[in-house]
């Protein structure tokens, strides 16, 4: 198939963008490389992407609305995949303008270019962010999110009502993904484990939020990116049962759908910074902090509804995923 990717200098765009072409898909992908961290290693996973013949690189921000619908018309995909977005919670507190721009008008410029060149299938990314102030665990995607606690996670939320809607005046399938903290190998140095990998190394301490005691479903980048091709093979249908007087929030009367994504597995933060201290031969020295603006105590996916429809089982332990990035790490820096 000929599949569109936002994102393909990212993390999880540019594993996913590997796994499409080793299977003799053709990858569209669009990129900016935002200087919202280190543009040289952006370039590096794309240069792992342009080895591929069946790779196509354009260099647009998906914000602007001209170069955005010249792509969709000069390559017609037949499916798209967008994970371009402004990432990171902590950041849309000191910079929500940012999170407007990328995460809404370039949202809305994705569904108009699906919309008018006939894509058979949008796949985007949400985030468990969207659960905000939900206390139930698993977080399940028939649960109401009506309470997010931070800009990003509202604009993800958003995403999801906006693809509802496309999906319900022009037929286009569209499925929300909600990722749970996804990490791995070639991940983003804005993220907790690229983080804590550096400080230790260079032997510096590492600030540790919420005193080390909230949970997370820490999500390996492979299983992600398994999960993701399944989603998109499978084009999102209308649920026949759907009903507006009980209505289901994962499912419509549309072609539309939503997934969490995630390990199933929620893991300690003490436990995953433990693991890590394993991996390097190290201890870290541990600035023990309270809780962070914007930030939710524990994550947990229910990945029922994804397990029973596409056979999706994450299978990646902490201890081999951690290994995988310290092994890359080490290799990458010459550390």
């Amino acid at each position: 198939m000929r599949i569109l990717v936002t994102g393909t200098a990212g993390f999880i765009g540019s594993a996913l963008g590997l796994r499409l072409l080793g299977r003799g898909d053709e990858v569209i992908g669009i990129d900016c490389l935002d200087p919202y961290y280190d543009v040289q290693l952006k370039k590096a996973r794309l240069a792992r992407l342009a080895a591929y013949p069946g790779f196509t690189d354009l260099r647009i921000r998906i914000e602007d609305r001209e170069a955005m619908a010249e792509a969709f018309r000069a390559h017609r995909p037949e499916r798209v995949v967008n994970l371009a977005a402004q990432a990171g919670v902590r950041y849309s507190i000191e910079n929500p303008l940012a999170y407007v721009d990328s995460n809404l008008l370039g949202f809305a410029n994705v569904l108009e270019g699906c919309r008018h060149t006939g894509v058979g299938h949008l796949v985007y990314a949400s985030s468990s962010s969207v659960y905000g102030a939900n206390t139930t665990m698993p977080f399940s995607v028939h649960d109401n999110v009506d309470h997010p606690l931070s800009l990003y996670a509202a604009t993800k939320k958003a995403n999801e009502l906006m693809a509802h809607t496309y999906s319900h005046l022009y037929g286009l399938p569209t499925t929300g993904l909600r990722f749970f903290t996804v990490y791995g190998p070639w991940g983003r140095p804005d993220m907790a484990l690229f983080k804590f990998t550096k400080a230790i190394l260079e032997g510096r301490p590492i600030d540790v939020f919420n005193y080390g005691h909230h949970r997370r479903d820490f999500t390996y980048v492979d299983d992600i990116v398994e999960g993701v091709i399944r989603v998109l093979d499978q084009p999102a249908a209308a649920n026949p049962d759907w009903s507006g007087a009980a209505p289901d929030s994962a499912t419509s009367a549309a072609p539309y759908r939503l997934y969490n994504i995630g390990n199933h597995q929620p893991v300690e933060l003490m436990r995953y910074i433990e693991v890590l201290e394993q991996c390097l031969g190290r201890t870290a020295e541990k600035n023990l902090l309270p809780l962070q603006a914007g930030d939710v105590p524990d994550t947990y996916a229910d990945v029922e509804d994804l397990v029973r429809d596409t056979g999706y089982k994450p299978a990646t332990p902490i201890e081999t995923g951690v290994r995988n990035f310290v092994d890359w790490y080490r290799g990458y820096y010459r550390v």
